[in-house]
């Protein structure tokens, strides 16, 4: 059922144009992941993720797990129809969690055993269950359990890390059994680029579907980040998505397209929303400010979004100090066409072969510096 092909390469740079179809619809990439954590995109209704133009969202199983629970999700039909959206899902394992959630965690060669943040309780998760968990939800791609470390651990961590994380996903790929379900593997091994390769050479072998990058992000510096990225994405094939975890700004997702990644997901465009901060062509707006509290323009002129449709900057900042839940909902939806507007244009670009010439003019608008580009120079 999941079939990805590139349709386009743009002739300057790496980006280039895919089209993946699974059980639930096909997706255009490069794209854009709305975070669905909790089975929810916060602040927005599935009717709405569709109308900002979004294609494929990202849910936790991790979460889902704990709360409500696999069993219940099973019982409602499965995650589409539970909770109300029927475009691709993708699942995080709670590989990440593992990471930011270290203290309640004890890692071992069999799997993660873990106390629950929200009660205390004892679980146990092996790289087999969390496919089973996954397969459960009848999402339409599911991620492997990997073993994530922070950007300041040392390179026997980061080793160790990375071997564990190939052994457990040659254990996922055996226990697989949906063949309407992809499984993605992850390279990782830290900030140490002899590792990355080596991470990303070895899930290549055992020829998944799709391959993600993940384990960066994670304090260190973002110049390195995208150092590392383009080491790594080098070492994936062609003929299968990329997908970058956990990135990013808007100018962080026109230079890792730049790069030949495929798919991101990031929590910056729903959290800064719901905080009061508008992302705009000329970057991060703070509609709490006192200079908005008289101007009658929308967010920005040339969006079409409903918010920018409907609404002054003036009301926007009233809401956002008043403390209104309609100011989550209102600086969310302008927030997620911005990206999923930004992603369109990406690939008309790409498909016009002036992709480079965009990203330049693009990063430009959004204050970025001729010396600070040159920081992120490969």
């Amino acid at each position: 059922m999941f079939h990805f092909m590139v349709t386009q390469r743009d002739s300057c740079t790496h980006a280039r144009l895919g089209r993946f179809r699974t059980a639930h619809g096909t997706v255009t990439t490069p794209a854009f992941m709305p975070v669905a954590t909790q089975g929810t995109v916060k602040a927005v209704t599935p009717r709405e993720l569709h109308e900002t133009g979004t294609d494929i969202i990202l849910a936790n199983a991790y979460h889902l797990y704990l709360r409500p629970g696999v069993a219940l999700v099973e019982r409602a039909g499965g995650l589409h129809r539970f909770m109300g959206w029927d475009g691709p899902i993708l699942t995080d394992s709670g590989g990440y969690q593992v990471f930011s959630l270290r203290t309640l965690c004890r890692v071992t060669e069999e799997g993660v055993q873990f106390r629950s943040h929200l009660d205390g309780s004892l679980h146990f998760l092996t790289p087999e269950a969390v496919v089973r968990l996954q397969e459960r939800l009848g999402v339409d791609v599911a991620m492997v359990l990997d073993d994530c470390v922070s950007g300041q651990a040392s390179y026997a961590e980061a080793l160790r890390a990375q071997e564990l994380t190939l052994r457990w996903a040659e254990r996922a790929l055996a226990a697989k059994t949906r063949q309407d379900q992809a499984l993605f593997a992850i390279v990782q091994g830290g900030v140490f680029a002899d590792l990355r390769e080596a991470s990303a050479r070895a899930v290549v072998a055992l020829d998944f579907p799709g391959y993600a990058v993940g384990g960066l992000s994670v304090g260190e510096d973002p110049a390195l980040t995208f150092k590392l990225a383009a080491h790594t994405v080098q070492f994936l094939p062609e003929d299968r998505p990329r997908y970058f975890m956990g990135v990013g700004t808007p100018a962080q997702l026109v230079r890792y397209v730049a790069l030949g990644f495929d798919l991101f997901d990031c929590v910056l465009p729903t959290r800064n929303g719901r905080n009061g901060t508008l992302f705009t062509r000329a970057g991060k707006m703070n509609i709490r400010r006192a200079v908005y509290a008289d101007d009658p323009r929308p967010i920005e002129e040339s969006c079409a979004c409903y918010t920018c449709q409907h609404f002054s900057r003036a009301y926007l900042r009233h809401l956002a100090v008043a403390g209104e839940i309609l100011s989550a909902r209102l600086n969310t939806l302008h927030n997620l066409y911005f990206y999923q507007q930004l992603m369109r244009e990406i690939q008309a670009a790409v498909a016009a072969g002036r992709f480079a010439g965009f990203a330049r003019a693009f990063l430009a608008q959004q204050g970025v510096t001729q010396a600070e580009e040159a920081l992120w120079s490969v």
